[in-house]
């Protein structure tokens, strides 16, 4: 099993948080779908504030270009993604478009 973390802000505003909340309390199954499909095992998201970070734990032939090459060819995700820029706001140090960012292990007991 392979785990991925990765982080990124919302928009500091509590209407939008508590929409983007409420989304993800009624994920559409094409979309849950698309996350399965890929190998993905578990697939958390935390928050605190504004801020966010997300696990994923996959399977190990999993592979994140192929994620993405597979979420591109996917309308549903297309669609998604794009609602979701609603309340996304990319890490002050993100590439332009740039989203959810992996984040680096740098410590473990």
């Amino acid at each position: 099993m392979k785990r991925y973390f990765y982080a990124l802000d919302l928009h500091d505003d509590p209407k939008l948080i508590a929409e983007y909340e409420d989304w993800h309390t009624k994920i559409p199954p094409e979309i849950r779908k698309s996350i399965t499909d890929a190998g993905i095992l578990t697939f958390d998201i935390y928050r605190v504030g504004n801020r966010m970070f997300m696990i994923m734990e996959t399977t190990d032939d999993f592979e994140l270009e192929k994620k993405a090459q597979m979420d591109a060819a996917n309308p549903a995700v297309k669609k998604w993604e794009e609602l979701m820029w609603k309340y996304q706001k990319p890490l002050p140090f993100a590439k332009p478009g740039e989203k959810w960012m992996l984040m680096k292990k740098i410590f473990q007991l």
